[in-house]
C-alpha cells in the first residue's frame, strides 16, 4: 500500500470509521499517466508547458510538468500555477481541485538553478497582501477545497505548494522536509544546551513576562506589576542558590580589586 485516499479511522470517545481507498505506487503511476494521456488528448485540457491541466466534470486537476527537474518551480511555473488555480477559484462550475506532480515527484521546491542563474533579475513582492509567493499561489486563500496528490519529494517549497491544499493524499514512500534547514542544526543545538544551563524559573519567568507585556499588558504599569508578581517566587526557589554560588566563587578571587578599578 503507497497511496491512501481518505483518512484511517480512529477513537475520539467513540470509533468513527471513514472509507479509504488504497494505491499502490504502480497503479498511483498509471494513474499520473492516465492523466497525462488524457491531457494531450483532450480539448479541455490547459495549455501545457510547465503546468498541465485537464477538467474532469466538476474536478480540476493541475499537473506540475517539470520531472526532469522532480518538478521544482521556476518563475514561469509559478505564474502558471497562480493562474491555473485563480481559474479555478473564479470558475462556478468547478467545486474541487487536485494538485499532483507530473513523473513521480509532487514538487522539489523552488528552481535553485534558476535562481542562481538569475538572482538579480528576480522579482518578488515583499507585502505578502500583494502579488503571488515565490512558489506561486501559495499565498492563495481559496474559496474551494484544494487536494494535493503528493508522491516521492515534497520538499521545501513543495512542502509549502502542499500545506496550502485543504487535504493530502501522500504515498507511503513520499519523503517530505525542508532539507536546507537541516546546516542550522549543530548551531541550534549549541544554542540549546547554552539556554538549558541557565537557571530554568528564572528564564521562563522572563520569558512569560516578556509574552504578557506585548500580548496581554494594556499599561508599563501593569506589565511591571505582572513581572514582579510572578518573579518574586523565583528569588527563594532559585536566585538565592545561584547568589550563594556566586559569592563564594568572588571569594576566591571572583571580585574585582581595587586597583583593577
Amino acid at each position: 500500500m503507497a497511496l491512501t485516499l481518505g483518512r484511517r479511522s480512529f477513537d475520539n470517545g467513540f470509533r468513527r470509521v471513514i472509507h479509504h481507498t488504497c494505491l499502490n505506487s504502480v497503479n498511483g503511476q498509471r494513474l499520473y499517466n492516465t492523466v497525462l494521456k488524457e491531457e494531450r488528448n483532450s480539448g479541455n485540457s490547459g495549455t501545457g508547458g510547465t503546468v498541465v491541466s485537464e477538467r474532469r466534470g466538476a474536478v480540476m486537476v493541475i499537473g506540475i510538468n517539470r520531472p526532469e527537474a522532480r518538478n521544482a518551480v521556476n518563475q514561469e511555473t509559478a505564474q502558471r500555477l497562480t493562474e491555473e488555480l485563480t481559474a479555478f477559484d473564479q470558475d462556478n462550475s468547478l467545486n474541487v481541485a487536485v494538485l499532483y506532480g507530473v513523473g513521480g515527484n509532487f514538487c522539489a521546491g523552488f528552481d535553485l538553478k534558476e535562481l542562481a542563474q538569475s538572482s538579480g533579475s528576480l522579482k518578488l513582492e515583499q507585502d505578502v497582501r500583494r502579488g503571488p509567493g515565490p512558489m506561486g499561489p501559495s499565498r492563495m486563500r481559496l474559496s474551494k477545497p484544494l487536494i494535493a496528490a503528493v508522491g516521492g519529494y515534497a520538499v521545501a517549497g513543495g512542502l509549502e505548494l502542499a500545506l496550502l491544499a485543504d487535504l493530502r493524499v501522500v504515498e507511503e514512500s513520499s519523503i517530505m522536509g525542508v532539507f536546507c534547514r537541516r546546516f542550522a542544526l549543530q548551531v541550534a543545538l549549541e544554542l540549546a544546551e547554552q539556554v538549558s544551563a541557565f537557571p530554568q524559573l528564572c528564564l521562563r519567568a522572563d520569558r512569560n513576562s516578556a509574552y504578557h507585556a506585548v500580548f496581554d499588558s494594556s499599561s508599563f504599569t501593569q506589565a511591571m506589576q505582572y513581572e514582579f508578581d510572578h518573579g518574586l517566587p523565583v528569588i527563594p526557589a532559585e536566585a538565592v542558590t545561584g547568589a550563594t554560588k556566586f559569592s563564594s566563587g568572588a571569594g576566591r578571587g571572583g571580585t574585582f580589586s581595587k586597583s583593577k578599578l
